[in-house]
């Protein structure tokens, strides 16, 4: 079946810049802990929960150097288009699925805007709201959110034409692709997906495909079940019912009081699929093959905290929800994925078209029967699952014409592979050019070809890796070999090698700074609260121009009950740059910690934005109540999801 054209263009956002990646390796135990399971819950289910959950996302850094300063920026888009559907895809951010719009009904299907703004959602904290996105590693937003993708337009024997994106996930050491095609006159945009686990080990494995959907007042999310493993980040995950939950039925948007994940628990003879449907019926249909099992509604809720996220996410471009599919029942769960394995399904999306006089109407089961019979005239089951064979075949057809190169990553992964004699995947459909190797890579790859390592700005993992730096005796060595160590928890280790660091000669300022960093870390991990301290006050001193080291240092020094270092440390700080309103708020904490209530509130009262503060972070709104009591907390304050 011939395709649609692909054209490539670019698209004006008006957001802010990503900024420079924060250089503090990310170490410690930073990754919250599943949450609790309750009651109704399988123990299979249970059993995968714990399965494959991490520390940390070492060796990928923190992208927090953003801040809300937007302005134009033009970017790489990449538009498929019919006569029914036009798509547009940016490939520099993540690959994500920016616009799908429906030209009968002249409707956006995916909540999309002119002026994302970017903040700490996801694993390496930068994200933007809306679109379509691929979520890949670990439960959370991909490390590759904001990441330029491998992207290249392929041209198969059968006549279609293919937007594919492809990288290395360096956390769990997997290839993934997305192919995405819109054959002619077709009313689904189409992609398949494929991981490859190239390890001779079993991988833990997540992936789940987000899509952000307007949210109306009318707008309703139907999937095939009657129950859900419900959370609402506040409680523990169990069974519940999303059309009578707590009280209300949780399948229209605007019925949740507060933010609230709704796990649909589809039968696995069911075939899989949620859409969503507004006053008129219309909305996107989320269809896959039946390797993709999971569905999932998200709301932020109508409660102040999260209205204030969304407007904090999409300033001016209305409420919106997701409608979610991944590879687990939850995204609490990992599932094993063994080695030298592939993963491959294909995803449909559409506008569902319901009649809303049913859709809409009281009776649960007419309105999942009657979406199902609309699902299967947009997309037959039988026919999405026949496009698999062509697809897995089709992913290994070579890239006719490159759009743009991503990390070096998967180029540096083949070259350490081949050096230990280790099996790699064919790389046919998904070249790692050795154009793509930069200054991140250029001292690991001199590395694996024996030359001495004097020290990189970027990190990497792996037992072969610590092998080879440990035959090396500079300062910056023993740094990177400590952090690995660190990285995967073995305290003892890592406080061996930087103490290396620090009786040393001839060690970098910066990298002297580091070391006591790390050190810092492992000694409050331990207990030792007073040396950690100290040890950080240090490394401020011998690094002051590292305002990532000084904003972790006061925030560990508060946590740790010792505001006097957090004022001493903000006392100093930058007046200018992106970490200035969250100094300012760790300023102002400090001084309620010490007593002086009033300069806090004066702080707050002033005004006080931190570009990367996380999603349910209430810290602001607590400090006010604490220090301006009695006084409403100011809207723009307001950020707790329950």
């Amino acid at each position: 079946m011939a395709s649609s054209n692909i054209t490539v263009s670019t698209l004006t956002l008006t957001m802010a810049e990503l900024g420079p990646l924060n250089p503090l390796p990310v170490v410690g135990s930073e990754l919250e802990e599943p949450y609790s399971v309750g009651e109704g819950v399988p123990e299979e289910l249970q059993a995968a929960t714990r399965y494959g959950v991490v520390p940390n996302v070492y060796p990928y850094l923190m992208q927090d150097g953003y801040s809300r300063a937007a302005a134009p920026r033009e970017l790489t888009a990449v538009v498929l288009e019919n006569s029914k559907l036009k798509a547009t895809v940016l490939p520099s951010m993540g690959g994500r699925i920016w616009e799908l719009f429906d030209k009968a009904t002249g409707k956006q299907l995916l909540h999309t805007h002119a002026a994302p703004e970017i903040a700490n959602i996801a694993l390496r904290k930068a994200w933007f709201a809306g679109g379509l996105e691929w979520n890949i590693g670990t439960r959370g937003h991909s490390p590759t959110s904001c990441d330029p993708l491998h992207t290249a337009i392929v041209h198969t024997a059968d006549g279609k034409h293919i937007l594919r994106m492809w990288e290395y996930e360096r956390l769990r050491e997997v290839v993934f692709q997305v192919d995405i095609w819109l054959p002619a006159d077709s009313e689904v945009l189409l992609a398949a997906v494929r991981i490859r686990n190239p390890n001779d080990h079993d991988v833990p494995m997540y992936w789940w495909s987000n899509a952000a959907i307007p949210e109306t007042d009318r707008t309703r999310v139907i999937a095939p079940a009657e129950e859900a493993f419900g959370s609402d980040y506040a409680t523990d995950i169990t069974r519940v019912t999303p059309t009578n939950h707590e009280g209300y039925d949780g399948t229209w948007l605007v019925n949740s009081p507060h933010a609230a994940d709704f796990f649909f628990d589809i039968d696995p003879s069911e075939r899989r699929w949620a859409v969503a449907a507004d006053d008129d019926g219309d909305g996107l249909a989320m269809l896959s093959t039946d390797l993709l099992r999971g569905k999932k509604l998200f709301v932020w809720g109508q409660g102040a905290g999260g209205k204030r996220w969304q407007e904090w996410l999409s300033p001016g471009a209305g409420p919106y929800a997701e409608i979610q599919a991944g590879l687990a029942r939850t995204q609490f769960e990992h599932l094993a994925m063994p080695a030298g394995s592939q993963w491959c399904w294909v995803e449909a999306y559409g506008n569902g078209s319901l009649d809303p006089g049913i859709s809409h109407g009281k009776d649960w089961q007419a309105a999942v029967a009657h979406a199902g019979e609309r699902l299967e005239t947009l997309m037959p089951r039988e026919e999405l699952e026949s496009l698999l064979p062509a697809a897995i075949r089709d992913a290994d057809v070579p890239p006719s014409t490159m759009v743009r190169i991503g990390s070096g990553w998967g180029a540096l992964e083949r070259a350490r592979r081949r050096r230990a004699g280790r099996s790699w995947v064919a790389e046919s459909g998904t070249p790692f050019v050795l154009e793509s190797l930069t200054a991140e890579q250029e001292p690991w790859l001199g590395l694996l070809n024996g030359q001495a390592f004097d020290g990189a700005p970027s990190f990497v993992a792996g037992a072969d890796w610590e092998g080879l730096l440990a035959g090396q005796e500079s300062p910056e060595a023993h740094y990177h070999l400590a952090t690995m160590r660190h990285a995967r928890q073995d305290l003892e280790g890592a406080t061996e090698e930087y103490r290396r660091v620090l009786e040393s000669n001839g060690a970098r300022p910066a990298t002297i700074a580091l070391a006591r960093r790390g050190l810092a870390l492992a000694l409050l991990a331990t207990g030792s609260e007073q040396d950690g301290l100290a040890e950080l006050r240090t490394a401020v001193r011998t690094d002051p121009s590292n305002t990532w080291l000084l904003t972790e240092a006061a925030t560990l020094a508060l946590r740790h009950g010792n505001p006097a270092m957090a004022l001493e440390l903000t006392g100093s700080a930058p007046t200018e740059g992106a970490a200035v309103g969250r100094l300012m708020f760790l300023k102002a904490t400090a001084l309620a910690r010490s007593g002086r209530a009033a300069e806090a509130a004066a702080i707050l009262r002033a005004g006080v934005e931190i570009p990367d503060l996380r999603e349910g972070e209430d810290a602001i709104a607590a400090l006010w109540e604490e220090v301006c009591a009695g006084e409403p907390v100011p809207a723009a304050y307001q950020f707790g999801m329950h």
